[in-house]
């Protein structure tokens, strides 16, 4: 009688490698950046051989791209507006704001790697680039529901402006922890970026009435 232990087997080792070889490539791309990180390197790191990354990756840049996607799997999970039991609106913004900074502190690779790639100017762009510019528009839609949840009778044009505010003031404080490190406390900063969106938010909606 055959069993069919073996191929469950293949198939689980399969997903185990993919793991080790992004896990690896996070930690190779996070010290020395796209240029830096090779199919040798991320060999070296995760122990696997080359035949096996490539089975799985056809080329640096579709590795990347995964790297990316899958980060930015994680950190979407936290874009959602708690329900109205959870308090007053500014709360509820709040929380989330919240929830979205600690998701960037435990998974922080899609915009890290994605502001490096779409920083930068090639002939030929990379695909991860590409990746980025996607997650980001989804990104953008899912703040953009967020608002008009919020604010209702706000006009699309100020809706698209206070998403724009949020994502750019998220950007600039992510870039900050990078750059001075664990001393910024990402959480509480998140927290009053939220206030500031919601403050502006409810001017508008108030001029708007």
């Amino acid at each position: 009688m055959t069993s069919a232990n073996p191929e469950r087997k293949q198939r689980a080792n399969g997903v185990e490698s993919r793991r080790r070889i992004l896990d690896a490539a996070v930690e190779i791309a996070g010290e020395r950046g796209y240029e830096g990180t090779s199919i040798a390197a991320v060999r070296e790191k995760c122990g696997l051989p080359a035949s096996s990354i490539y089975w799985h990756f056809k080329d640096k840049d579709d590795l990347i791209a995964a790297v990316i996607e899958r980060s930015f799997e994680t950190w979407l999970a936290a874009v959602e507006l708690p329900g109205e039991d959870a308090g007053t609106p500014l709360e509820r913004v709040t929380a989330m704001a919240a929830n979205v900074a600690k998701s960037l502190i435990d998974a922080p690779d899609f915009l890290r790697l994605g502001l490096m790639l779409a920083l930068e100017r090639r002939p030929a762009e990379p695909r991860g680039r590409m990746v980025f510019l996607q997650v980001r528009d989804i990104s953008r839609q899912r703040i953009a529901d967020v608002v008009r949840t919020v604010f209702p009778q706000l006009a699309e044009g100020d809706v698209q402006t206070l998403t724009t505010y949020a994502i750019a003031g998220a950007d600039g404080l992510f870039v900050h922890r990078e750059i001075h490190g664990e001393s910024v406390d990402l959480v509480a900063m998140f927290e009053l970026h939220a206030r500031l969106v919601f403050d502006a938010a409810a001017r508008m909606a108030a001029a708007a009435r």
